[in-house]
């Protein structure tokens, strides 16, 4: 990955919906070369899906925090949530929780709904979820 690699990321995190053509004037290549590109960063996922952000005063979003049972390996507990529609992101993490989980949705109700799911999963011993008041 280069630098031209880098800044159609960074165009494309601030607009997912940015045309070929207009990114390619950003950075100086063809629609086609940016075509390529961005089919390149995709097969080789460097980009591993494209979504939709929803504005906070149209939804919620939670970071949940999951302890796992010492007993279950983490990496199965990740590839069962990956199943769950309102998470968008998982990660590994280290410290006193194992997972950290981006949920999003179109409420509070909603993130709640979803947590209760997660709980009943076997194999998470404890959760902690914060709602996100606002993003910086």
């Amino acid at each position: 990955m280069d630098k031209v690699d880098k800044k159609i990321i960074e165009i494309l995190k601030e607009n997912g919906r940015a045309t070929y053509i207009n990114i390619g004037k950003k950075v100086g290549l063809s629609e086609g070369a940016v075509r390529k590109r961005i089919k390149t960063l995709v097969n080789s996922r460097v980009i591993r899906r494209f979504t939709v952000k929803i504005e906070y005063t149209e939804g919620a979003e939670a970071i949940t925090l999951l302890r796992v049972n010492p007993s279950f390996p983490t990496s199965e507990i990740g590839e069962r949530l990956k199943k769950f529609p309102n998470i968008e992101t998982i990660y590994e993490v280290t410290g006193q929780y194992d997972i950290a989980a981006i949920i999003s949705a179109l409420s509070i109700t909603e993130v709640n709904s979803c947590v209760e799911k997660i709980r009943r999963l076997e194999g998470i011993a404890n959760t902690n979820t914060m709602i996100i008041l606002r993003s910086l």
